[in-house]
């Protein structure tokens, strides 16, 4: 059998959607779960209780590990209603779970709030899932990169909003 991976193209460019095994760890843990029918990213629920203290982050299991195939990796994101409402953030966002990797899911959340403390409890949503193909790729060490309008200015180079870019990198 060829992987996605092997014959350079996606296994849902093939019509079928791809099985992701989702092993439960614990009797708190839930499977991940679409809020909508075409969403595109997995609600992951906290399988422990936490507190985040004012500007506090804390590990927070989910309680399922993934068994992704070969070309297929998964991104851990921030629910936008957590952010928004309580200043909860993921400190590493977007996580990354490589396809070999078997072991739990787990998120570091933050909480931004200077001054009120979070609390996690089992069964709360508190990331996305998202799954993402990975493109056969073959990195190659050059002396000369092709020219671009961009050329090397980084951050904060398109300038805010009514300003042009100037290139310099970030401004205050």
């Amino acid at each position: 059998m060829t992987s996605a991976r092997q014959s350079g193209t996606s296994a849902r460019l093939s019509g079928a959607p791809v099985a992701v095994p989702v092993k439960l760890l614990s009797p708190a843990a839930r499977l991940p779960q679409r809020a909508y029918e075409h969403d595109a990213a997995w609600d992951l629920f906290a399988a422990e209780a936490a507190v985040l203290p004012p500007l506090g982050r804390a590990v927070i299991g989910t309680g399922v590990a993934l068994g992704l195939p070969p070309g297929l990796a998964a991104l851990t994101l921030p629910r936008s209603g957590l952010a928004a409402r309580h200043g909860i953030a993921i400190v590493n966002a977007p996580g990354l779970i490589d396809p070999g990797y078997r072991g739990e899911v787990k998120v570091i959340l933050l909480n931004t709030d200077a001054g009120v403390s979070f609390g996690v409890a089992i069964g709360d949503r508190i990331a996305q899932l998202l799954l993402v193909d990975l493109p056969d790729v073959d990195l190659v060490e050059t002396d000369r990169l092709d020219d671009t309008d961009r050329g090397s200015q980084g951050f904060g180079s398109s300038g805010r909003q009514g300003e042009p870019g100037r290139g310099e990198g970030v401004r205050s």
